[in-house]
């Protein structure tokens, strides 16, 4: 099975919201696993240094936990 590769540098701007926000991994991933999104502490970091593709759902549910629009994560990069 081939893998799609990251095209876009969006772990930069999901960690930049989360300082905004004042928050932790922990209370992120906290959040997220709250939400019914099954995450880990080396999964988020993966997803924050794209060494990860983030999944739409995941994308979703951390736009509601920032309380932003989905397209504060693509910023700078469209």
């Amino acid at each position: 099975m081939q893998k799609i590769r990251p095209d876009m540098d969006i772990g930069k701007n999901i960690q930049a919201i989360r300082y905004q926000n004042k928050m932790t991994q922990e209370q992120v991933i906290a959040k997220l696993n709250l939400m019914g999104i099954p995450m880990t502490k080396s999964t988020y970091a993966k997803l924050e240094t794209n060494r990860m593709n983030i999944k739409v759902s995941e994308l979703v549910a951390l736009a509601k936990i920032f309380g932003t629009d989905i397209n504060a994560f693509f910023s700078g990069l469209l």
